[in-house]
């Protein structure tokens, strides 16, 4: 293995440059932002698209969080089936959620050609792989669930699914044609730089300290500057620190590395996930991997491959590569990383209103990139319009959770664990 960890490929492979200056004067715009990952920036695209006035404030660079360290994989809904989205949501408010994320992945792709972002956009679809027969009880249940919902989707046999994967693990696959993959990284800075184009003001390198309330308004504080905003989004999500502020989001963080090997010879492309279908398993420490255009394999599962299992993490990325892919077992991997990802109790995710035209917008579960578009874009347009039937979900004044860190530390735990052994 390369003696390369904490390398993302996503900054590596990424085509277009972006850059944009810190904050360094004050201003009065009509929508603060606060942080530039999926959310941030597509609700800035959003509201310059309105013709609203704009400044995201991002800590460090956009889609340095959880959006520049993602899968890539554009999956339609939750990780969670539809019934039990309405039972815990109700019939009504989670038919609506249910059927807006649906759609979440045509939204993504039709941003991504609107817009000319280059980040390896590919509708091909997702397959949900069985680990065991257990696992594909589950996804034929998933599978009429969605069917109910009018989602395209269909169960697969196990020769066909090892005939588009290109390894024979599985007990069989879920596969959903919406789905599809990306370059997270490179998708995050499009919406970014299209939000430029727009008019909105971002600024990278400026880290927010204090958010306090001024009358009307709010009063945002980065980089010894104050922005004065009537509406403000706090869209941080398991990447808020160091911020004064009347609330900060509650979830439990788990970690997901991914390790991403050379490119593989042309024989191994045409047989390993030739589709360009992404895939992520069925099993309770979930893995996942997929192709990127250049033709490396990435492959992820639950850990932090930057904490005390580094070493577990990594040698289990080997070991899963060897498992599946014996042909391009012997691949250098060249790139290895981790980002956070926030869970909440009942993997729904939330929109906090924390105050007067102010939504914090968090708790993905490991969807971020359907959702965070959503989320934030229709996030700034409830805002901007004061319309809350805007929002895909109701949105909440108070959040709390209990015993979130010792929920991570077991997440940890386990998923080293399972890699070790």
């Amino acid at each position: 293995m390369a003696n390369n960890r904490a390398s993302i490929l996503w900054r590596a492979s990424a085509r277009t440059p972006f850059e944009a200056a810190p904050l360094n004067n004050d201003l009065s715009v009509d929508l603060a932002i606060i942080g530039g990952g999926f959310t941030g920036s597509a609700a800035a695209l959003a509201a310059a698209g309105k013709g609203a006035s704009v400044c995201l404030l991002e800590s460090d660079i956009i889609g340095h969080g959880g959006s520049g360290r993602n899968v890539g994989l554009v999956n339609a809904g939750l990780w969670l089936p539809p019934d039990t989205v309405l039972a815990q949501m109700g019939e009504a408010a989670g038919s609506k959620l249910v059927e807006v994320l649906g759609e979440a992945p045509r939204r993504v792709f039709e941003i991504v050609e609107r817009e000319g972002i280059d980040c390896e956009a590919t509708r091909k679809g997702t397959l949900h792989l069985a680990h065991s027969p257990s696992g594909l009880k589950d996804l034929e249940e998933r599978c009429r669930q969605g069917n109910r919902f009018g989602a395209p989707l269909t169960v697969i046999d196990a020769a066909e699914t090892a005939r588009r994967t290109g390894t024979s693990a599985y007990y069989g696959s879920l596969f959903d044609p919406r789905a599809g993959t990306i370059q997270p990284f490179a998708y995050c800075r499009g919406l970014a730089a299209a939000a430029i184009a727009k008019g909105a003001m971002i600024c990278e390198r400026s880290p927010v300290t204090a958010i306090t309330r001024s009358g009307e308004d709010w009063i945002v504080t980065a980089n010894g500057h104050s922005v004065r905003a009537r509406k403000l989004i706090l869209a941080t999500n398991a990447y808020q620190h160091g911020i004064e502020t009347p609330f900060k989001p509650e979830y439990t963080a788990m970690h997901y590395c991914q390790f991403a090997t050379a490119p593989m010879p042309e024989a191994a492309r045409r047989q390993i996930l030739a589709g360009g279908e992404g895939c992520w398993d069925t099993a309770l420490v979930m893995s996942s991997f997929r192709v990127d255009q250049a033709g490396r394999m990435i492959v992820g599962g639950v850990g932090n491959s930057d904490g005390p299992a580094s070493g577990i993490h990594y040698a289990w990325g080997r070991k899963k590569l060897k498992a599946l892919f014996p042909s391009i077992a012997d691949l250098p991997i060249e790139h290895g990383w981790s980002g956070r990802i926030a869970m909440t109790a009942d993997h729904v995710p939330k929109i906090v209103e924390f105050g007067p035209g102010a939504y914090a917008c968090f708790g993905y579960s490991g969807r971020g990139i359907g959702p965070g578009t959503v989320f934030g874009t229709q996030a700034a347009i409830a805002l901007l319009d004061g319309n809350e039937e805007a929002l895909p979900v109701a949105p909440i004044k108070h959040y709390s959770e209990r015993f979130t860190g010792i929920k991570a530390a077991c997440y940890e735990f386990g998923a080293a664990l399972t890699h070790a052994l």
